[in-house]
């Protein structure tokens, strides 16, 4: 880790950070609490920086795509006589979350197993991408905008695309070798809230292609739906739970083997730059 001890965290001009956990802990809520606080803290969202860099050509498209349905809107796109482009924002990820979508029956908005086994694949590498790009933005932080403090926050699919186990993982040996890892760890009744929230409003998530696939055929087997009927939003309320228990071993093991851990009542309890300081100190040895 790059902070040795308590005293070396508190005493370092350049506090950066990257925080990881489930989504709806308060990674977000740390990242923009700090780039708030007038402290000189730079944010660097790898959902935005995917979103934005690696698939907004993706997302625009799609919305092309969609409009080009239309007779109106065709004839106005061919003439170039309208533009259309994502709006994400670092508070609203709905482009990308809609671009990579659902599987399953046409007729219910899903998409076709091989399209958006296409669209996990163009996510996964992206957020590759994304997370290797985080020492440039550090530099960038820094040389430009004369910023000295960095905190990364990641996605909560982060767990699913490098390997916590392996000693040599390049995206965790380039985080590792520049940032603090801070793992958000939630319990079980946040996990019950987070599947409670998610059963309202069903939205897309990455998942591992082993896992996808072992879900997808247990799924249908179970109900003894063939491809095209399955309901998105039902399968994707039957896996959320079953994908963040898939997760829990793989964060645990990103921050026994690279980081720290916080929990999540810790975090609700941050209210300013002080007591997110405070807060790391207490993780890291005398």
């Amino acid at each position: 880790m790059i902070y040795r001890n308590r005293a070396d965290w508190l005493a370092s001009a350049r506090k950066r950070v990257l925080l990881f956990g489930m989504s709806g802990l308060g990674k977000t809520y740390l990242a923009s609490m700090l780039r708030g606080s007038g402290s000189g803290w730079f944010h660097y969202s790898v959902d935005y920086r995917i979103g934005t860099r690696y698939m907004g050509e993706y997302i625009a498209d799609n919305f092309k795509r969609e409009a080009m349905k239309n007779p109106f809107l065709a004839e106005l796109l061919l003439s170039d006589s309208v533009s259309i482009e994502s709006n994400i924002t670092f508070d609203n990820l709905a482009p990308l979350s809609t671009y990579l979508g659902k599987p399953g029956s046409a007729a219910r908005g899903g998409l076709a197993l091989e399209e958006y086994e296409r669209r996990q694949t163009q996510h996964r590498l992206a957020e590759q991408a994304a997370l290797l790009d985080t020492p440039y933005f550090i530099r960038r932080a820094e040389e430009i905008y004369r910023i000295p403090n960095f905190v990364c926050d990641s996605g909560g699919s982060i767990c699913e695309v490098v390997n916590p186990d392996d000693p040599a993982d390049p995206i965790l040996t380039a985080l590792s070798k520049n940032l603090l890892m801070v793992w958000i760890e939630g319990s079980a009744a946040h996990t019950d809230e987070l599947v409670r929230r998610f059963d309202r409003a069903p939205k897309p998530m990455y998942y591992s292609p082993d896992f996808l696939d072992r879900k997808w055929v247990q799924y249908r087997v179970e109900r003894g739906l063939r491809e095209d009927e399955v309901d998105p939003d039902d399968f994707v309320r039957w896996t959320y739970r079953q994908a963040l228990e898939h997760r829990q071993p793989r964060y645990a093991a990103m921050a026994r083997n690279w980081g720290v851990t916080v929990t999540a009542e810790q975090v609700a309890l941050v209210r300013d730059e002080k007591d997110f300081i405070s807060l790391i100190a207490e993780t890291l040895p005398a």
